[in-house]
């Protein structure tokens, strides 16, 4: 048993684990909104939207399994889970400039990418996880 895993796990890195999965949640229950309704509709243009839901599903396996990987305390977890926030900006940035119901949406995202990445860059995460800090000793 490794000393990461003697300790509690800090509440920040379950937190963070928690934010990873619910954005990952978030895109698989997207994509599969998007296949149903693209498969009850019967649009004119069937391929787009299809591989539109299989990409969404696709890339909520992404943060799906970094959540799983920091919930186990894997240091190469934070790195997808760091991405994944960092690439919701943007998202949320588009969704705050529309006029519509959405601005609610890109709020909610902001505010959990801005979370997630303060809890992922934390020093009780960082420490959690076994991730060295420039400077630190190897020992």
């Amino acid at each position: 048993m490794s000393s990461t895993e003697q300790t509690p796990r800090p509440g920040r890195l379950t937190a963070a684990a928690a934010v990873a999965g619910a954005e990952g949640l978030a895109l698989v229950a997207g994509g599969l909104y998007m296949l149903v309704a693209v498969l009850a509709d019967r649009p004119d243009d069937l391929t787009s939207g299809l591989m539109g839901g299989a990409t969404l599903i696709a890339l909520g396996l992404i943060p799906l399994a970094a959540a799983r990987g920091l919930w186990l305390r894997r240091s190469w977890s934070r790195g997808p889970a760091v991405i994944t926030q960092i690439l919701a900006l943007p998202v949320a940035w588009q969704l705050l400039q529309a006029d519509s119901v959405m601005i609610p949406a890109g709020v909610a995202l902001a505010v959990l990418a801005v979370t997630g990445l303060v809890l992922l860059v934390s020093p009780s995460t960082t420490e959690a996880l076994g991730i060295k800090r420039p400077g630190q000793d190897t020992a």
